[in-house]
């Protein structure tokens, strides 16, 4: 089962996955090679039965066998690490009480923590912006920080990289991720791949380097922490054929909305995609970067590239040395994981795209998976065109008037062509004199520290800054709704004339209301098509041919005239890179003083502050009520539609001071004009269960007119607060469910998304359909996700809320995939009974569902005394 390899004088075990699996390694999807070798090496006695399972799922397809994972490491960002050590200081705290050791609450595996999902767009367009930004940064988040300290001084291998160091995936691609590693268990020296989970639903992003990882929500993340294994079924795999080449003119932003338009049309549900094929070799890490990045925007767990030749090169042109690099290709190469692409393994099913027929492309203006021409963004808004008499003026925003301009995101500020591209068409635009129109809100938010260098090294920067696009910070920014005040004059035309005005972000996602709660509209784009928007500050136009500018001598600009073509790309950019700028911008961002100055207990107990409107106790860091299963009759406090995210039901933007959230936070003696954003409250569960569902465009479907984060409370006929409406059906000893259509919990990770309803009091959530996260994030808050037949859906139901749905899912007849009766029982009408089937993929989800919850079994276990292996 294991061999042995000498590297550079160093001698190395290894699992022998192709003298394991012998001829049968061809026909092998390459994620099943490093699934197999860790189930190899960390199963223990289940690891024969674990293989035996993988072996057959080759030979037809498909298993319902359970396997475990256990991943060499964890990474989180600042918003989902805020209410895991939340949780974790609850544990502690509940432990003690009940006289355990709280110490022994403590990750067995290392987690990194980026601190990116925070920083705001205050100030743009001005010299002073990153600084001003970092600044309020600070400000706001102080005690959050200083919390996060505390983990670092009282947690073992755990470790807070500070604000500046760029987003967690970036910052993973390139300094974090080793492809392969060593690491000694049984006083052996075991050669082994890299791999991770990360509390982002953008994880896979790391895919294309050949690290396999993907995203889980904070709470299942938390039971790694404590040497449980994440425990899946032997996962189906997709594979997507890439065949040809990339045209000139043609980016790897439109690959990754082709990508993800295609796949989207595809049952992807708890699946994994791999990419193989000839054309593979064609595509850049950066190019493999992007695409992956969109894997939850395709709808699958990962969106994987094997190792090859342009892993390596991607170890070396960020700085890793010539010794790891040759490690990593010598053991990829003798463990059966260097990608061959003559190779067609068997796969659950397979798509085939040839790379020459992609074209650039936009998705929106309401969700990632919607591709259309770039030069089709007027039609793409003309069916939410407002129906106003005083809409147009001229000279001002108009109806699709950019009101925000950003280069932000993961997803295509990692790839640094993509940055050189927008770079060069600002200086072609500047040459001509040209400017963005003053109502559109322009940013630069690269992933990395490391963008700073190269584009300063190539001019770049200085034409971008001159274009209102200098760097406002390293971190989410607009992507995850942190974009700032909009503009004086897009705010105006809102307010005087019902203007519907549009985001164009270089992001991953553009559902209503996320960018900015005011917009709901946003299209996707590459970097440089986002600085073509911003010249021409309306999507009202044909992009490709209209002009976006007139320079002055009255020269009618067209994009044909900026857009640079591939060879100048790659030239600059040869020429700007030193592979000594990953390091050097690292480790100054790593060095930060304000960091090192903030102050921050270290002590084994976290001690609360009952005055913090920032961290507050949570009532589920404990031992638990019990288990949430069983036979029950509930009213719907909430009935839902399609494609409700998590967006939606967790906002991560700013607090509104006219909301439940933000007159709680005034009436404990916080500043109305600085309430900072839901992200950043995430601490203070009493916080973000006053602002779940309260997003403009959601709309309950229990009555007409319900505002946006209330319900119908039954029996009373009164539209409540939910939180109001959960107190009281709790007083009253009755529960309660949700309803929802297609998609439910698609977008992020977030775990408050679950949080939140858990806190609500719901008993199970009955959808059409799940996204993956969110269902396990319900799974580990307790709460029963329930699938509907087909011939169900919740706007048939016509639900009111003194309806009752009677479910039938006692705690021993619950298993995976079962049947559960769901019977609706209406005053004088006849009852109406359906069969749903439980969205649970293990045995292991089962246990959690049995305890009440992730948190709860952490805390049992721990008290119990049970041993816990890695």
């Amino acid at each position: 089962m294991h061999a042995n390899i000498e590297i550079d004088g160093v001698s190395f075990d290894f699992i022998d996955v192709p003298a394991v699996v012998g001829e049968a390694l061809v026909r092998m999807p390459y994620i099943h090679r490093i699934l197999l070798e860790n189930v190899l090496r960390t199963a223990g006695g289940d690891a024969a039965r674990a293989k035996a399972a993988m072996m057959g799922w080759l030979k037809t397809g498909s298993s319902d066998a359970e396997i475990p994972f256990l991943p060499n490491r964890v990474l989180m960002h600042d918003t989902t690490c805020g209410p895991a050590l939340v949780d974790i200081a609850g544990m502690r705290s509940c432990l003690a009480e009940a006289g355990g050791d709280p110490a022994r609450l403590n990750p067995v595996v290392p987690v990194d923590v980026s601190t990116d999902h925070s920083v705001a767009v205050d100030a743009f367009g001005e010299p002073f912006a990153l600084k001003h930004n970092m600044k309020r940064e600070y400000e706001r988040n102080a005690e959050r920080y200083s919390f996060m300290k505390w983990g670092t001084n009282t947690l073992t291998g755990f470790r807070v990289h500070p604000p500046g160091t760029g987003i967690m995936h970036t910052l993973n691609l390139e300094r974090l991720a080793t492809i392969a590693t060593s690491h000694r268990q049984g006083g052996r020296l075991w050669a082994i791949p890299d791999t991770l989970i990360g509390t982002d639903s953008h994880t896979p992003m790391i895919n294309g380097i050949g690290v396999l990882a993907w995203g889980v929500g904070g709470l299942e993340a938390e039971s790694v922490f404590f040497g449980m294994p994440v425990t899946l079924r032997v996962p189906d795999v997709v594979g997507v054929r890439l065949t040809g080449a990339l045209k000139k003119g043609v980016l790897a932003t439109d690959l990754a909305l082709l990508v993800t338009h295609l796949l989207r049309q595809i049952d992807l549900q708890d699946k994994f995609v791999e990419f193989h094929g000839p054309g593979v070799s064609n595509l850049t890490a950066g190019d493999r970067a992007v695409v992956a990045n969109m894997a939850p925007e395709f709808g699958a767990n990962s969106g994987f590239f094997p190792i090859d030749r342009q892993s390596i090169d991607y170890l070396l042109r960020t700085g890793r040395s010539e010794g790891h690099a040759r490690f990593v290709e010598r053991y990829a190469k003798r463990a059966g994981l260097w990608f061959d692409p003559s190779t067609d393994p068997c796969y659950t099913s397979t798509l085939a795209l040839d790379l020459g027929s992609v074209e650039p492309s936009l998705a929106g203006p309401r969700r990632p998976q919607d591709r259309i021409a770039v030069s089709e963004t007027r039609l793409a808004i003309r069916g939410m065109k407002k129906r106003c008499d005083k809409s147009t003026k001229q000279g001002a925003p108009n109806d699709g008037a950019v009101a925000i301009a950003a280069i932000t995101s993961c997803t295509n500020t990692s790839d640094p062509r993509l940055l050189v591209a927008a770079g060069l068409l600002a200086r072609k635009a500047r040459a001509w004199g040209l400017r963005p129109t003053p109502w559109v809100k322009t940013s630069l938010a690269p992933g990395s520290p490391t963008a700073e260098r190269y584009l300063a090294r190539a001019g770049l920067l200085e034409d971008l800054e001159a274009l209102g696009f200098g760097i406002v910070g390293y971190g989410c920014t607009s992507c995850i709704g942190n974009s700032g005040s909009l503009t004086e004059p897009i705010a105006e035309a809102m307010t005087e004339r019902g203007i519907l005005p549009v985001a164009v972000l270089s992001g991953n996602r553009n559902f209503p209301g996320r960018v900015h709660p005011q917009l709901e509209a946003a299209f996707l784009a590459s970097p440089p098509m986002v600085v073509a928007f911003a010249l021409a500050g309306t999507v009202a136009l044909d992009i490709l041919r209209d002009p976006i500018g007139t320079s002055a001598d009255g020269t009618a600009v067209t994009l044909s005239m900026l857009w640079p073509d591939a060879c100048e790309i790659d030239a600059t950019l040869l020429a700007a890179s030193d592979v000594n700028d990953f390091s050097c911008a690292y480790d100054a961002a790593e060095a930060s003083r304000a960091w090192k100055e903030l102050p921050a207990p270290g002590t084994t107990l976290f001690a609360w502050d009952e005055g913090s409107t920032y961290i507050r106790r949570p009532p589920f860091a404990s031992f638990g009520e019990g288990t949430r299963l069983g036979t029950y009759e509930a009213h719907p406090i909430l009935v839902l539609g399609d494609d409700i995210t998590t967006d939606h039901i967790s906002p991560a933007g700013a607090i509104p001071a006219n909301g439940e959230a933000g007159r709680h936070l005034i009436e404990r003696g916080e500043d109305p004009k600085n309430l900072n954003v839901f992200s950043s409250r995430r601490g203070n569960w009493e916080v973000m269960v006053r602002g779940i569902f309260t997003n403009k465009t959601v709309g309950n479907l229990l009555a007409t007119g319900i505002a946006p984060g209330s319900t119908v409370y039954a029996g009373s006929e009164k539209v409540l607060p939910l939180w109001d409406a959960a107190q009281r059906y709790k007083a009253e000893g009755k529960s309660v469910v949700l309803v929802a259509g297609e998609r439910y919990g698609m977008g992020s990770s977030r775990d408050w998304a679950a949080k939140g309803v858990a806190l609500l009091g719901v008993r199970a959530v009955l959808a059409s359909s799940f996204e993956r996260i969110h269902r396990s994030n319900l799974i580990g808050m307790g709460i029963l996700p329930l699938r509907f037949p087909p011939n169900v859906k919740p706007q048939t139901l016509e639900l009111r809320a003194n309806d009752l749905l009677a479910i039938h899912a006692d705690i021993d007849m619950v298993s995976p995939r079962c049947e559960i009766p769901v019977t609706v029982k209406r005053a004088n009408e006849p009852s109406m009974t359906f069969n749903t089937s439980a969205a649970i993929e293990t045995n292991a989800e089962i246990e959690i569902l049995r305890a009440g919850g992730i948190l709860s079994l952490i805390l049992k276990r721990c008290h119990a005394e049970v041993p816990q292996s890695r």
